[in-house]
């Protein structure tokens, strides 16, 4: 059996490709609540209320996708352990282990996953002070899901090279995967094509949840599904699409895991399991085709070709 090649502490950030980066930008600090901390030339950062420098990156692509998935480790000395136990088994490091040259800052080490996603870890990160949770606006990213050609190699290759580990099945279907007390950090889903499904993102309540959905309705926005509680997780859900396309989620309560006391469940895909509350009905053919996205063949078409 594969040794972790680090332990995970907890989900940083994402970092999104879009061919809409300019309008997101505008999407993500004025209608969905974060703020921006940076802005370039070919993108932005943008932080919830909570102590993380950034949880999303966008980056302008030509077409939709994965930029990287970074994770939290708790010290350098853990950066570079990763980095060797990695080499040692084959997986290709694209960088690091060193200090990191992005916003944000840090010492850390990025890998590719068999099909391409660049995932880094990283430790000491820039420090940013938390702020305050009386506005209904999210305190940074909770999840990422994954659409994945292979469900079981990309279970296997998360559970046994990052220590990641199961907390429920939804049939043959879904896989959603912890490395914390969270239910899920990641989670997989078996489809056609590699892609993001959708990105994740923490509010404080129920109530919290609910007065960002009217703030997007405010804003002309409306779910694409949503409000209703899910089974697996027990966590609120409310998707919208971003100008680019990409799906985001409001969510609230996600159900925390006790390692001495939790069963992992094969839940069955009905409707009054994906929907808890009965309010939101089945995922529609429109939610269905945005959580699909495009084909992202990851880290290969962002290499550059040798010289």
């Amino acid at each position: 059996m594969t040794q972790p090649i680090a332990r995970l502490r907890r989900l940083r950030s994402v970092e999104l490709r879009t061919h809409a980066s300019a309008a997101s930008t505008d999407f993500y600090s004025e209608v969905w609540g974060l703020q921006v901390v940076e802005r370039g030339t070919e993108g932005a950062w943008l932080r919830g209320t909570g102590d993380q420098h950034h949880a999303l990156q966008l980056t302008q692509a030509e077409r939709n996708g994965l930029g990287r998935i970074s994770f939290a480790l708790a010290t350098p000395a853990e950066v570079d352990e990763a980095a060797r136990r990695a080499d040692a088994l084959d997986i290709p490091v694209i960088s690091g282990p060193g200090p990191v040259d992005d916003a944000g800052g840090g010492y850390g080490v990025r890998i590719v996953d068999p099909e391409g996603r660049v995932l880094e870890l990283v430790a000491d990160t820039l420090a940013v002070p938390a702020l305050g949770r009386d506005d209904a606006v999210p305190v940074g990213v909770t999840h990422v899901v994954l659409n994945t050609v292979d469900i079981d190699a990309a279970v296997t290759f998360y559970c046994g090279v990052l220590g990641m580990r199961v907390s429920d099945w939804s049939e043959h279907q879904m896989a959603f995967l912890r490395c914390n007390s969270d239910h899920h950090s990641i989670a997989f889903n078996q489809a056609q094509w590699t892609s993001v499904n959708h990105v994740a993102y923490e509010m404080p309540t129920v109530d919290h949840f609910m007065r960002g959905i009217g703030r997007l309705r405010h804003h002309g926005v409306l779910p694409l599904w949503g409000p209703g509680k899910h089974g697996p997780g027990d966590n609120t859900f409310s998707y919208f699409a971003d100008p680019g396309g990409l799906v985001c989620e409001y969510t609230s309560g996600i159900a925390q895991v006790d390692e001495d006391r939790w069963l992992c469940r094969v839940w069955r895909r009905v409707p009054e399991l994906s929907d808890l509350w009965g309010t939101a009905g089945p995922p529609s053919k429109q939610v269905r085709e945005h959580m699909a996205g495009v084909p992202d063949p990851g880290f290969s078409a962002l290499a550059e070709p040798a010289s």
